[in-house]
């Protein structure tokens, strides 16, 4: 393959895939990490040929949401009523979805504020 070589990656499932685009072949790859998916595309491609990568994000909707942050999605659904959620990236016929990360850094922020536990007033 001598000429620029495109391809599609993301993670699900807790793997990464890598599919070539353009090519008459369905041609798929896989790896246990980000890095590995790409080594093995990279031998198919061979290193010297330039490789576009298009990242598809992980998104995540109000189940994986409530998943994620260890609660039931009534409770999501309330923090996003009340307007202390992350701005989905978009709403679906489905439901409202959010980038995975944007979810992931919430929930940290929230447990890490609720493990803090409340501020006590100097004496």
């Amino acid at each position: 393959m001598d000429q620029p070589v495109r391809a599609r990656l993301w993670a699900t499932g807790g793997r990464w895939y890598a599919h070539i685009l353009d090519s008459p072949a369905y041609i798929e790859v896989t790896g246990t990490s980000r890095e590995a998916c790409v080594r093995e595309l990279r031998k198919l491609t061979g290193e010297d040929v330039t490789l576009t990568l298009e990242v598809i994000p992980q998104v995540a909707g109000v189940a994986e949401a409530a998943e994620i942050l260890g609660w039931d999605k009534r409770r999501v659904v309330t923090y996003i009523d009340r307007g202390s959620f992350p701005e989905p990236i978009t709403a679906l016929a489905s439901g409202r979805i959010w980038l995975r990360e944007d979810v992931e850094t919430y929930a940290a922020q929230w447990h890490a504020r609720r493990s803090a536990g409340p501020i006590n007033p100097a004496k």
